[in-house]
């Protein structure tokens, strides 16, 4: 089989690390690729080197628009990737040459949806910082993959590590002007995939650049990641009821981990609050389903004592 392969890559304000990520895409085993740019208003070179690499290699399809964000970069590329299968890969990022071909084997072999690899994480001078992978290569089913999904196991929420069916993300769009976007979305997906692959190796290289999201200042924006996770809660209520108690309490979690952030970073009142408000959901269900020993101990603290038990947590450096 040598079927089309979209990769979307949105672009913006990366000039210094796109050559080499578009390089290792055209540097692929896996030859049949459709390599789309989407240049999201990009102040600096990008739109110039973009449109210098579709004039050397045909592969490569270029589309110009006004800057809209992440989100709607890969939605302007999703809506005119003709491959049947499509992968999303971040422009500060590179990929081993190998990765889409052994992706690709890997999801025929399996009769998988979606396949997810492993990943390499570095610094701004290439050092690593960590890698993240599974012990071995395994293939989920739907409620297998949601639940890892969830606890953030096997599967992480990235979107860029992953080659998936066209047909199973076409009608799933990213949503415009979220941050932590990916969370909001890959719930969504697995929901709709019937078999996900796990790929042991790390052929994603991540760039952790001190500008992205998770390197700066706490701020109200970084909330955005909560509101996805109560959503997903509601997701789960409706579609795998067996699994809300269990997105409650990760929910839950998260809400403390960002009021520590929050208390950490001296934020104004007004996220503290908002980070506090929040506990009142945990209601809907039982927050301290399948919590035992210290883990469900914090819990209670937490939902009785929010600030202090954050503050508490700080001093003793548990969960920063």
């Amino acid at each position: 089989m040598n079927s089309l392969i979209s990769i979307v890559v949105p672009i913006y304000n990366v000039e210094q690390y796109l050559p080499r990520c578009v390089d290792s895409l055209l540097s692929q085993t896996y030859k049949n690729l459709e390599i789309i740019l989407v240049d999201d208003g990009s102040p600096d070179n990008c739109p110039k080197i973009c449109d210098e690499y579709a004039e050397q290699d045909s592969r490569i399809k270029v589309t110009h628009k006004e800057n809209g964000g992440l989100s709607d970069a890969r939605n302007a590329g999703m809506k005119i990737a003709t491959g049947e299968y499509i992968s999303f890969i971040d422009s500060d990022d590179w990929i081993k040459p190998e990765m889409i071909e052994d992706m690709y084997n890997r999801m025929i072999e399996d009769n998988s949806d979606l396949v997810s690899s492993g990943v390499k994480w570095v610094d701004e001078d290439d050092t690593e910082i960590r890698t993240v992978t599974v012990s071995e290569n395994c293939v989920l089913n739907t409620e297998q993959a949601m639940k890892e999904l969830i606890n953030d196991g096997k599967l992480k929420q990235h979107v860029w590590n992953k080659l998936y069916k066209t047909d199973l993300i076409r009608d799933i769009p990213f949503d415009k002007g979220k941050y932590h976007e990916d969370v909001f979305w890959s719930y969504k997906v697995i929901g709709e995939a019937k078999r996900v692959s796990i790929e042991k190796k790390s052929y994603y290289i991540y760039v952790q650049r001190s500008e992205s999201i998770m390197g700066e200042a706490y701020s109200a924006k970084r909330l955005d990641a909560l509101d996805a996770m109560k959503l997903r809660c509601e997701y789960m209520k409706e579609r795998f009821p067996k699994l809300y108690n269990n997105a409650l309490n990760v929910y839950i979690g998260s809400c403390m981990y960002h009021l520590q952030l929050a208390l950490s970073a001296k934020v104004n009142k007004s996220i503290i609050r908002n980070i506090k408000s929040r506990l009142i959901y945990r209601k809907n269900g039982n927050a301290f389903e399948n919590l035992a020993g210290k883990q469900k101990l914090w819990m209670h603290m937490f939902v009785c004592m929010p600030t202090v038990t954050c503050k508490l947590r700080n001093l003793l450096k548990i969960g920063m």
